[in-house]
């Protein structure tokens, strides 16, 4: 028998919930599946929200209810038939009903006792697990569901219940012996006590609810899917190059949630270490992806750190004075005042002089922590033995975790170098006798600079020398090879770099040269070459072998874009001025990120946005350094802000876009620029280099183009489309001139939503006076709040596009 836990993310809607029962379908045909789920996705918040308001007196609780009776009666409609929807909508209604008599009381008494507040966040498996146990009847019949209020008996420490397994063993073991269902699904988060009084199990607690099914059933394995391939080397949304760990002891899984690994709840290990089951964390929308796999087997790795992890919102309080030298029992009255007041220590550290204790606690327990300890030493501090409470707020814990850490030298040495270097000030240290944890706290405005540079030095090696495979050599191509032509001896002199470009290849023809081709006469050379193929080229470019290798896409090809794994996945760097791959599903991106960190090969994409322009580079130094982009403004198109600024009564919208092409400004296809599909892919490209995860069918295209000329399928039909639609555009720019106003081509993100769509922009905005090809971005982050970050120039053009992908193969040579 196995248990799967789905968490929040995983059945946030009944698309979702598809994903889910295919899962469970598959695994349940070869063994029989213990199913535990969470609520569905911020139904958890909405619950607390709505009995706090209630306990508030405040009547919009309703509209909450509200709220979640439609999201779980919508979800439920999607799996039953409509003939047998009346008795399941009822129940849900029934249970929505108990719900809502709860939170009138709350209402009319004005007050939310623990014991309340869990019965009423308890709704939230109990509404999700009714709802995907009967969308699971109609596809595996021999499926059943239990209430886990019946299996598992805690204490009434309500928020976060103490699980009796002596009792919770035994009910479980009872049920399951005559159950024959295949599949049971569970409730997670919740229990009861002995006398039927719901209870919580604390938040994240459907994984613990797993967990003690798990060991209880002596379960084969415990599985937990989320919304990522398992844990990660650090963040992912704040280390872009985090990569997933494949394997983890317990141990080592344990300091990793600890520390702020929200993939899983730290006190789930503990059922499952005592009789060696081993946990593997996996991904619903992935379900192919290995994962991460813990268990008490410590597989040997060449790194010694298994994971970069951090726990925001720390206080450092430090009780230090004379009178706590040579004098025994300072620790344990210190520790005694903390357990009384129910705060959690995070942090330990005491100068061997005795002199200071400093500990760490959550900030929202230090004014507590403050009060309780000065008052434990009131008659020392009077007497000048001790001197009150040092409190510093605004920290975090940043820790490095690895199992054979202790069998490596110089690990302290090197993260603290490696954070000195880069200006992060160390406020205090912990490390155990085991060498499993290295701990530091840091300013947390710092935390983001400090992760991504430990990642960069733990997991992240730098290539040195320059082997280029370039693909694509019309007018950016032609460009490129001539800057490199001419800075060749500068690269070399100066830089100490030796660009050798091994193959080139356009739409025809294709050349190798394992010694590097002559730029001299490589047009002739190409003229001249075998047939082009990009499969083979991709083979030979990979039967070379050769060190530090680069392959340079110049396309705007799709099938090209394709290639890219391939190449990273053999430790070449791709370098690339073609949107597509970085544009496309959003796990594509995310793979090639994830094979570039593997594989030590570098992604480098700086001209898929604003051509030459370092917008890309200073979005990830933004990120790097600590810094949140919230809002993005921007006219990513050179072509489009040529078109419109050069588009009046003089010139006609066809000409403009025809001389447009001619200038090479536009794609070979215009309708990628003029569509907006281009602008599109730009913009997303920004915000998930900001951390954020989207796809392009996430960003509203409020298309200027008529449907007829967007069906054309060539561009002879296109363009006579424009000619025959001139009223249409005349009319556009007529009503920018009633406006006082100029054309723009505009892209936004904010609150994340992004949209992309022409804009008439007046007079006293920053894209007013943006002129030719030129591109502007605006980003507003919580660094540039009042005035935006902003970057400007040309967008479009040959040269500056094939100087933007050189200046990406000299970074990965200066790196």
């Amino acid at each position: 028998m196995k248990v799967l836990k789905f968490g929040g993310s995983s059945v946030a809607n009944a698309q979702n919930i598809k994903l889910v029962l295919d899962i469970i379908n598959n695994k349940s045909e070869k063994e029989k599946l213990v199913v535990v789920v969470s609520a569905l996705s911020k139904v958890t918040d909405m619950l607390q929200l709505a009995a706090a308001k209630a306990a508030a007196n405040d009547e919009s609780f309703k509209e909450i209810i509200a709220e979640i009776e439609k999201k779980h009666l919508d979800t439920l409609k999607e799996f039953i038939p409509v003939s047998e929807q009346s008795s399941l909508l009822s129940h849900i209604k029934r249970i929505i009903n108990h719900l809502e008599t709860l939170l009138d009381g709350c209402f009319l008494l004005g007050e939310l006792s623990p014991r309340t507040a869990d019965t009423i966040l308890s709704f939230g498996e109990l509404l999700s697990s009714f709802v995907i146990s009967e969308a699971l009847k109609k596809t595996n019949p021999n499926s059943g569901y239990k209430d886990s209020r019946e299996l598992i008996k805690t204490n009434n420490h309500f928020g976060k219940a103490a699980v009796n397994f002596e009792i919770t063993n035994q009910l479980i073991n009872d049920y399951f012996s005559v159950n024959s269902n295949q599949v049971v699904v569970i409730p997670g988060f919740i229990g009861s006590t002995d006398d039927g009084i719901v209870t919580t199990l604390g938040r994240g607690g459907s994984d613990y609810s797993a967990a003690i099914l798990a060991n209880a059933l002596d379960a084969k394995e415990l599985q937990i899917w989320t919304d990522v391939n398992g844990m990660f080397t650090a963040n992912p949304k704040i280390v872009k190059q985090a990569q997933s760990i494949a394997t983890i002891s317990y141990q080592e899984a344990m300091e990793l949630s600890h520390f702020g690994a929200k993939v899983l709840y730290p006190p789930t290990i503990q059922p499952v270490l005592r009789k060696n089951i081993p946990i593997i964390i996996k991904n619903t929308f992935d379900p192919e992806a290995e994962g991460t796999y813990i268990s008490n087997s410590n597989i040997p790795h060449d790194n010694p750190v298994k994971g970069i992890s951090y726990i925001d919102k720390i206080t450092l309080i430090t009780l230090e004075g004379p009178g706590m030298i040579g004098v025994s029992g300072s620790s344990k009255r210190l520790f005694e005042v903390l357990s009384s007041e129910q705060i959690n220590v995070i942090f330990i550290t005491q100068a061997s002089s005795e002199h200071s204790i400093c500990i760490g606690v959550l900030s929202s327990d230090a004014e507590n922590a403050e009060i309780a300890i000065n008052k434990a030493f009131e008659v020392e501090i009077l007497q000048h033995k001790v001197d009150p409470c040092i409190v510093e707020n605004n920290l975090c814990i940043i820790a490095l975790v690895g199992e054979n850490m202790k069998n490596h030298q110089g690990l302290s040495g090197r993260m603290f170098s490696t954070l000195g270097k880069n200006n992060v000030n160390i406020r205090a240290i912990a490390q155990g006798a085991s060498e499993r944890n290295i701990s530091a706290v840091i300013n947390e405005r710092d935390v983001k600079k400090a992760l991504n540079t430990l990642h960069e030095n733990f997991f992240e090696e730098n290539t040195v020398q320059l082997n280029l495979f370039v693909m694509g050599v019309g007018n950016v191509g032609e460009k490129f090879i001539e800057q490199i032509h001419s800075q060749r001896k500068f690269l070399k002199e100066n830089l100490k770099i030796n660009v050798r470009v091994i193959a080139l290849s356009n739409s025809r023809k294709m050349i190798f040269d394992e010694d590097g081709i002559s730029l001299k006469e490589w047009q002739a050379k190409l003229d001249n070459g075998e047939t082009a193929d990009k499969d083979l080229f991709t083979e030979k470019a990979k039967e070379l072998n050769l060190r530090n290798s680069i392959f340079v896409d110049i396309t705007a090809n799709e099938s090209v874009s394709e290639t890219y794994a391939e190449f990273l996945k053999q430790s070449i760097a791709v370098v690339t001025c073609n949107k597509i791959a970085c544009s496309s599903a959003y796990d594509n991106y995310k793979k090639l990120k994830t094979l570039s960190r593997q594989y030590n090969a570098p992604f480098l994409f700086e001209t898929n946005v604003g051509a030459g322009l370092p917008i890309i580079d200073t979005v990830k130094n933004l990120i790097a350094s600590g810094d949140k982009v919230n809002k993005i403004q921007a006219v990513l198109s050179g072509s489009l802000n040529f078109i419109f600024n050069n588009f009046d009564e003089n010139n006609s919208f066809h000409d403009v876009v025809k001389e447009a092409g001619v200038q090479g400004f536009t794609e070979p296809d215009p309708k990628i620029d003029l569509s907006g599909i281009d602008v599109a892919r730009k913009i997303l490209i920004l915000i998930r280099e900001s951390g954020y995860e989207m796809d392009i069918d996430a960003i509203e295209n409020k298309s200027f183009m008529p449907a007829a000329c967007l069906a054309t399928t060539n561009n002879e039909d296109f363009f006579a489309s424009l000619t025959k639609n001139a009223a249409h555009f005349e009319a556009i720019y007529k009503e920018a001139l009633s406006k006082d106003s100029r054309l723009k081509y505009v892209a936004t993100f904010e609150n994340g939503k992004a949209s992309v769509g022409l804009e008439f922009i007046p007079k006293d905005h920053p894209f007013y006076n943006l002129e030719g090809k030129d591109n502007i971005v605006l980003f507003y982050t919580d660094r540039y709040v009042d005035q935006p970050l902003l970057i400007k120039g040309a967008g479009a053009g040959a040269a500056v596009t094939a100087s933007g992908i050189f200046a990406d193969v000299i970074r990965i040579g200066n790196n």
